[in-house]
C-alpha cells in the first residue's frame, strides 16, 4: 500500500516532487513555481480534480506536510471554538504549527493511520466531485495529468478509482472515529474547494451535519480555513 501521508502532501501542494529544497523556500517562491509548472508542483486538489478555487494555501502552511495542514489547521480552529472567540477570518493566518504531539489532533505516526490518512485523501476527491463537473472525460484529462505528476501505479489507481465511484458519506463519516478526525474530515473537504455554487455549499454543510459538527464550530473550520488561503 502506498503512504497515504504523502498523497496527502501532493494533494496541498506542501511537497514539491523533483525539486530539491523547495519545502524550505518563501512561500511565494512555491506557488510561483506551481503556476508555471503546475503538473510538478504537486498541488493536486487545485489544479488536477478542477475545484475552480483560484486560492491555494498561502506562504507558511505550504513549509508543512499536508496532514500537518490539516491537523494545525482543524487544532486550530477547534481551539478557537471551546474558547468562545468569535469566528472572523483574518488577512492572513498567523504561523501555522503542526498541533502539539499531545494534543488529539497529534500528526506523530502512531497517532494517524494510513486509513484515517487515505480518508482524508477520500474526503478531498469526495469534495471535488460534489458539483457533478467530474464526467468521464473529466476523469480522462485528469488521470493524464495525474500520470505526468509521478505519483507511482498504486496511488494512481487509487485516484482513479475514486473519482469513478459515487461519493460514499456513509464510509467518510464513519471513518472518523473521534470529534477531532471529525473536524479534520470537514476541514480537508473545505479545503479542496470554494463553495461558490449551491452545490458545493450544500454538500459541505450536508457534510457537516452528518459528522454532527456543532454550527459554531463549522463557522470557526471556515473562517480558519480561509485565513489560510491566498489569490493566485
Amino acid at each position: 500500500m502506498f503512504d497515504a501521508k504523502k498523497l496527502l502532501d501532493q494533494f496541498l501542494g506542501s511537497q514539491m516532487p523533483g525539486a530539491s529544497g523547495s519545502i524550505g523556500q518563501k512561500g511565494n517562491d512555491i506557488l510561483g513555481m506551481a503556476k508555471a509548472n503546475p503538473w510538478k508542483s504537486g498541488a493536486l486538489a487545485a489544479v488536477l480534480l478542477g475545484t475552480k478555487t483560484g486560492r491555494s494555501l498561502g506562504g507558511n502552511a505550504l513549509k508543512l506536510g499536508g496532514l500537518a495542514v490539516i491537523a494545525g489547521l482543524g487544532y486550530q480552529a477547534y481551539k478557537n471554538y471551546q474558547t468562545g472567540q468569535k469566528p472572523e477570518p483574518t488577512q492572513a493566518l498567523p504561523e501555522l504549527l503542526p498541533p502539539p504531539q499531545d494534543s488529539p489532533f497529534s500528526t506523530e505516526p502512531q497517532a494517524v493511520s494510513n486509513d484515517f490518512a487515505l480518508s482524508l485523501v477520500r474526503a478531498m476527491i469526495a469534495a471535488a466531485k460534489a458539483d457533478g463537473h467530474i464526467d468521464a472525460a473529466e476523469r480522462a484529462r485528469i488521470m493524464d495529468k495525474v500520470h505526468l505528476s509521478g505519483l507511482g501505479t498504486e496511488a494512481e489507481a487509487f485516484i482513479e478509482a475514486e473519482l469513478a465511484k459515487p461519493i460514499d458519506l456513509d464510509a467518510l463519516v464513519a471513518s472518523a472515529k473521534t470529534e477531532e478526525q471529525k473536524v479534520e474530515i470537514y476541514t480537508a473537504s473545505r479545503l479542496t474547494i470554494e463553495p461558490d455554487t449551491r452545490t458545493e455549499r450544500g454538500y459541505l454543510d450536508m457534510l457537516a451535519g452528518r459528522l454532527g459538527l456543532p454550527d459554531a464550530l463549522v463557522d470557526h473550520i471556515e473562517a480558519t480555513v480561509a485565513s489560510a488561503k491566498i489569490s493566485l
